[in-house]
């Protein structure tokens, strides 16, 4: 779906912060996902902090294509290649109904794996 020119109504122009906020929600969307991550760098407390649905997200974006790359925390025990590759899909899709753009790619960087607390620790286990 391409954005109909009208240049006698002037032009459209989707802000990047548009098309991360669409990113990050699509890929949230997807189970198996427990959050999304500003990278390696950043720790837990910011993670899990005031939310910001733009967070770990980059896209470059162009007059009529988007390139997206996601940094994402996935459950433990999520199978990971299934996982990102339903989050690539899902993503693509947001964005290309939402705005109108081809997205040409979308990577995604697994930064952590969250383990559920009530999980005895692995230090634990093996004792």
């Amino acid at each position: 779906m391409e954005l109909e020119e009208r240049p006698e109504l002037g032009s459209v122009k989707i802000a990047n912060e548009v098309v991360a906020v669409i990113a990050g929600l699509a890929a949230s969307e997807v189970d198996g996902i427990a959050g999304m991550s500003g990278g390696i760098t950043e720790g837990w407390s910011e993670l899990w902090g005031k939310k910001n649905l733009a967070r770990g997200v980059k896209v470059e974006v162009g007059e009529k294509e988007a390139a997206v790359d996601l940094n994402v925390v996935v459950t433990y025990g999520a199978v990971i290649p299934d996982v990102c590759a339903a989050v690539q899909q899902n993503v693509k899709r947001a964005i290309e109904i939402m705005t109108g753009l081809d997205v040409v790619e979308v990577n995604v960087h697994v930064t952590n794996v969250l383990v559920d607390d009530k999980e005895p620790s692995t230090e634990a286990r093996v004792r």
